[in-house]
């Protein structure tokens, strides 16, 4: 199978569709991988690397995009993309297509194209393997962009997380305690704040409870949540809902009744956001001040950090590559079901693609 590697061209996304390592497993299979020039560099992998390991590089979009079979990309393409794509091409990557404009899905239903997004790869026990990692690393990164936020040269209240002799540490609040809260729980708690962590999941709370010391567990209502926000120094919003949008649990009131320069993170905006006054941003201008509260709503947090996360995801993804390489993808829609509920259009049907977007939100 001819699989495309392109460049990725949404600002601030580093990552790559797959590592020279990944790279020379499929060509070891017989497999032809198509990498657009200085497609790996933000993660640290020269077109040299990717040689070496069998790919052949390519100088332009077109080529990359007109070659594959399969197309291995990170975000979701942008217009330019979706007209480079040959038709009935199989893509995956991270897509969030239940996020993206309409209009977009039409242009890829009358190409026939087949999208399978990462990030609604589902295993039979109800796990996410692609998105598990990702969560991981968001966790981590929530808790050192919040400890820069909150300084003064970032418009922050100058504080320090861990506070010090003398001087209490920031109180941070967690809603959700799926994997991104454990792991953001954690590295809040190793930073030396005071953590808060609510959930509707019983059993979650438990397994934070009983596996992180020093963490107060709440569950998650209405009357918890704007009690533990009018108090909070940071608010992580780190809710997911599986084919649903993510729901609206922190209120404008709720913002409104925060303490001045106060810090939002709302790691759900992917989905469409949990907090009412939250909109995207990027990492270029990742904050915005609303009801005197500061918002910081980037969608691919993780792309930062692009070496780590690429080796992540594919470490997730590459099975799933690989017997899509080997079968085609309408086979390894019929013989895997992680696949099948991963699939959201298929040959420009769609499958499996719950409408998410929220009024006033506009992917692109």
């Amino acid at each position: 199978m001819n699989i495309g590697i392109p460049k990725e061209r949404r600002p601030f996304e580093f990552r790559v569709g797959l590592t020279p390592q990944s790279v020379q497993m499929l060509a070891e299979e017989g497999h032809l991988c198509y990498v657009e020039h200085n497609a790996g560099v933000g993660a640290g992998f020269s077109d040299q690397e990717y040689e070496q390991a069998g790919a052949r590089i390519v100088y332009t979009p077109h080529e990359v995009f007109g070659r594959a079979d399969l197309l291995l990309k990170v975000a979701r393409p942008i217009y330019d993309e979706i007209e480079w794509l040959r038709p009935e091409t199989t893509m995956m990557g991270l897509l969030h297509l239940s996020s993206a404009r309409q209009d977009k899905i039409k242009l890829l239903q009358e190409k026939q194209i087949t999208a399978i997004p990462y990030e609604q790869i589902e295993e039979t026990d109800g796990t996410v393997p692609v998105r598990k990692p990702l969560s991981q690393i968001g966790g981590w990164l929530v808790a050192q962009i919040s400890a820069h936020l909150l300084q003064n040269d970032a418009q922050g209240k100058g504080m320090l997380l861990g506070g010090i002799a003398g001087v209490p540490s920031a109180e941070v609040i967690i809603i959700g305690a799926g994997e991104f809260g454990t792991y953001a729980t954690r590295a809040f708690v190793g930073m030396g704040a005071h953590v808060t962590v609510l959930d509707t999941n019983y059993e979650s709370l438990m397994r934070i409870h009983e596996q992180i010391p020093n963490v107060v567990t709440m569950m998650s209502n209405p009357l918890n949540i704007k009690r533990v926000t009018s108090f909070a120094d940071v608010v992580v919003g780190g809710i997911l809902v599986p084919d649903e949008r993510t729901p609206i649990v922190v209120t404008r009131d709720m913002v409104r009744a925060m303490k001045p320069r106060s810090l939002i993170m709302d790691v759900s905006i992917d989905e469409g956001g949990c907090v009412e006054t939250s909109r995207p941003t990027s990492h270029e201008h990742p904050t915005f001040i609303e009801e005197g509260v500061i918002h910081y709503c980037v969608p691919n947090i993780p792309s930062v950090v692009a070496r780590t996360s690429t080796y992540a995801f594919l470490n997730a993804a590459y099975p799933y590559i690989q017997e899509i390489a080997e079968k085609g993808s309408e086979q390894a829609i019929a013989d895997n079901p992680a696949i099948a509920h991963g699939a959201a259009i298929i040959k420009g049907k769609i499958i499996h693609l719950p409408r998410l977007k929220p009024v006033g939100f506009e992917g692109e």
